[in-house]
């Protein structure tokens, strides 16, 4: 209690000195500060309790705390649906993709092949009507080379006949064939 008179009479003798200045000593000036701080709360808190104070702000930071994880575990199911959307229209694309990717790989055989088999007919067909070309060629070449030398035949035996054929000789030929067309229709008859 000597304490707290002698912080008063000390504030006694600062205000005769007519100068500022601090006290050091911590045990006298406490009391006066908590003094102070508690007559301003009193003052200007009057009827409001600094505890339901905090309790207020803590409960609407709470009550704002949850609102937030309640929106954000809205959006995240909201966004989980749409990636589970996202993910089977995915699957659903790749498997036509694959689908797509198949037919075409089957049409693509199916043509090679169609196109392989066609290739071979016509080949074949070719190889057919050049073989048939030749032989017709052949047929030909050897019709010429047939008349060619039965013409030369001939007219080298006309040559001879007329070179050696005399009137008898020439009657008897005749005759000599027209018996032998005679025995041919017999025989054909």
């Amino acid at each position: 209690m000597k304490n707290v008179t002698d912080s008063f009479l000390s504030l006694g003798y600062w205000s005769s000195a007519g100068s500022f200045g601090f006290n050091t000593d911590i045990l006298a000036t406490n009391p006066i500060n908590l003094s102070v701080v508690f007559g301003v709360l009193i003052f200007f808190g009057k009827g409001v309790c600094a505890s339901c104070l905090l309790n207020d702000l803590l409960d609407n930071r709470k009550q704002k705390i949850l609102k937030t994880i309640r929106n954000s575990e809205e959006l995240r199911g909201i966004a989980i649906e749409q990636l589970e959307k996202a993910r089977a229209r995915l699957r659903k694309v790749e498997m036509e993709a694959d689908q797509f990717r198949v037919n075409g790989y089957s049409d693509i055989e199916r043509e090679k092949l169609n196109l392989i088999n066609s290739t071979y007919k016509t080949l074949e067909q070719l190889e057919i009507y050049k073989n048939e070309t030749i032989c017709f060629e052949q047929q030909r070449a050897s019709n010429q080379v047939r008349q060619r030398v039965f013409q030369q035949a001939l007219q080298g035996a006309l040559g001879t006949l007329n070179s050696s054929l005399n009137n008898e000789l020439h009657l008897r030929t005749i005759n000599a064939n027209i018996s032998m067309f005679g025995t041919l229709k017999e025989i054909t008859d």
